[in-house]
């Protein structure tokens, strides 16, 4: 009998999903680049955040089908790195950012960035969360009863 070992490293580590966090010159019209790049090639974006400077921004977004972008950032030279992070939905926003953001306090995990997910999976509002340990928060949070999206339940 075989053993899925994806399958078992996701229900003992929690689901992740990879963060892109791509490097660019602060100049009009290079993040639209980035995202025709990507819809040109059937990727599509589902969470962005954009931090910028004088010079340059750091642009973190989610997409539809990572190995599709990791292989078009490569070939076009795109400067990114990958995080882990997890995607937590909340049925009900108003009391449950509070109630997760507790959960992740009592546990003294650190939110490094955080930002909503542009799309609405099983109609719920979701929230990207970069964790300084993402175990100890995936598992905190799910022992509060609170889902973590998967890769698979994003590019659906």
């Amino acid at each position: 009998m075989s053993t899925d070992v994806r399958s078992v490293k996701e229900k003992t580590e929690g689901p992740t999903v990879k963060q892109f966090s791509v490097f660019l010159h602060n100049k009009v019209g290079a993040l639209l680049e980035v995202v025709k790049l990507l819809n040109e090639n059937e990727v599509h974006v589902l969470a962005l955040n954009a931090q910028d400077s004088t010079d340059s921004a750091i642009v973190r977004l989610v997409g539809s089908d990572p190995d599709a972008i990791e292989n078009l950032f490569d070939i076009n030279e795109i400067a990114y790195s990958i995080s882990e992070i997890l995607i937590v939905e909340m049925k009900e926003v108003a009391t449950e950012l509070r109630r997760m953001l507790q959960t992740l306090l009592m546990a003294e995990v650190n939110i490094l960035v955080c930002y909503p997910i542009l799309m609405r999976p099983h109609g719920r509002s979701a929230m990207v969360l970069h964790l300084d340990d993402h175990e100890c928060g995936w598992s905190v949070l799910t022992g509060e009863g609170f889902r973590t999206l998967s890769q698979a339940d994003l590019s659906r």
